[in-house]
């Protein structure tokens, strides 16, 4: 099995998802004007705009939900594990894939929005919603949902829950002892919030993300602030790597590039098709609204987070043998000591489950789409959360390669037919600019813009219309 994953994941990276993602992120970067950098200050201002309805998702629950998923272990295990494999190198590659990746991720959230369904007073969406919808095709729907669980239960959250038990084995000697507990601890506490439904994961995500994440982003500007010498070094490091064709063409699925690229799609799923189901709950009167917020989102991730493991472990150095959690913690022990081990262990933990809990999210929205029933929901939740046990015991390199070939297999459908749908998401950015222009807050109205299958939003217009 691990040599066959080995084979899937060298083939989908090298010959398939690495063209698809940089083609689409520089087509919709080219069509939308630079969306991610043109109006990124207006996706930091939509942050605060509250639900028109009590007990409605806000554009920030909804990317602290999808910022929950993104900003997981991948942030800190995703990078040590590019770092020890591509080299500084594979920095670069990681910033580039999220900069042109953002303008996909504007694109997926806003086709999410404008095709979402509505849930009881809560909405639901995603890609095999606008599959079905703006395509007609709910068979392929249903493959992408199928694709999108098995990614995020069987690929993601193992992997999760396997790098929380990587770091905590730093205490003890009986690793398998201390992977069957993580496991049991991580299980219970997730089927605590599983259980509690959507709008728990929504209150938890906003809360413990944010917290976490301005903690880990001021150890990382410490550590480089104390080494603010060594700081010129670390960028001629990255962008000389990053350029070493000779390296790559040596061997391209241990470049720097594959690893880079691998990873930053690991860290912010910009273009995965993963964020757009949390974009969709959000309650907004307008789609593009939560597109650029969820561009956001993959700031936060790569540009912030990624970069602050990247430079805690570059001043440490890169060293054979070192890899994932066991190299992040050396690397923080080198700097301020035993104290620093403490602090990735929790900071992995907390990581790690807002993402356990924002990967299930994903994932039951899915199930709903094929199946919606109370016996089969309750099934799949006990699945999900032996996974998460079972997930603690796997070793580094399957859990590893089986959440790389899942989430390929993902974002290419994904990619194809955003590129296919890419014009109902421009039609959707003019209007809203044009609206801006006129002093207006943008309000969709699907019909007038001649946008069929929008089948929500005659009901969200005359409720905002109400206000």
């Amino acid at each position: 099995m691990g040599a066959l994953l080995s084979i899937l994941n060298e083939f989908l990276y090298s010959y398939i998802l690495i063209a698809l993602l940089l083609v689409a992120g520089l087509y919709f970067t080219f069509r939308t004007r630079f969306v991610q950098f043109r109006l990124f200050k207006e996706g930091i201002q939509l942050l605060s705009e509250k639900s028109h309805k009590q007990g409605g998702v806000s554009s920030f629950q909804a990317l602290m939900i999808s910022t929950a998923s993104r900003v997981g272990t991948g942030n800190i295990a995703g990078v040590a594990t590019a770092l020890a494999a591509g080299g500084a190198g594979s920095i670069f590659w990681m910033w580039i894939i999220a900069l042109i990746g953002a303008a996909s991720a504007f694109i997926e959230s806003t086709l999410a929005q404008v095709y979402k369904n509505k849930d009881g007073e809560q909405y639901r969406g995603g890609p095999a919603y606008y599959m079905q919808k703006a395509l007609g095709k709910r068979w392929l729907g249903v493959i992408f949902a199928v694709l999108l669980i098995a990614c995020f239960c069987f690929g993601f959250n193992p992997l999760q829950a396997y790098n929380v038990s990587s770091a905590v084995a730093y205490y003890f000697d009986n690793e398998q002892l201390v992977a069957l507990i993580i496991g049991i601890i991580l299980a219970v506490l997730s089927a605590f919030v599983i259980f509690g439904g959507v709008h728990r994961i929504g209150i938890i995500s906003s809360t413990v993300v944010p917290v976490m994440a301005v903690l880990y982003i001021l150890l990382g500007v410490y550590i480089t602030f104390i080494n603010i010498d060594k700081l010129p070094v670390l960028f001629h490091d990255i962008f000389s790597a990053a350029f070493d064709f000779k390296a790559i063409s040596g061997g391209f699925a241990g470049s720097c590039v594959m690893h880079g690229i691998k990873r930053g799609l690991f860290s912010n799923e910009a273009g995965m098709g993963s964020a757009p189901n949390a974009g969709a709950t959000a309650d907004v009167s307008h789609p593009v609204k939560q597109g650029l917020v969820q561009t956001i989102s993959v700031f936060i991730d790569t540009i912030l987070i990624c970069t602050t493991t990247a430079f805690m472990l570059l001043n440490y150095g890169i060293y054979d043998g070192l890899q994932g959690m066991p190299y992040v913690q050396q690397a923080i022990f080198s700097e301020i000591g035993e104290i620093g081990i403490h602090f990735i262990t929790i900071s992995i933990f907390l990581f790690a489950f807002s993402s356990l809990i924002g990967n299930y999210c994903y994932a039951e929205g899915n199930l709903k789409f094929i199946i919606n029933s109370k016996k089969s929901l309750f099934i799949f939740r006990v699945v999900c959360i032996l996974a998460i046990f079972f997930g603690a015991q796997l070793d580094f390199t399957t859990v590893w390669d089986l959440a790389d070939v899942l989430m390929g297999f993902t974002a290419v459908l994904n990619i194809v037919v955003i590129l296919i749908l890419g014009k109902v998401a421009f039609i959707c950015l003019r209007d809203y600019t044009q609206q801006k222009k006129e002093g207006k807050d943008p309000l969709f109205d699907p019909e007038k813009l001649g946008i069929k299958h929008a089948d929500c939003w005659k009901d969200i217009k005359k409720e905002y219309e109400d206000l």
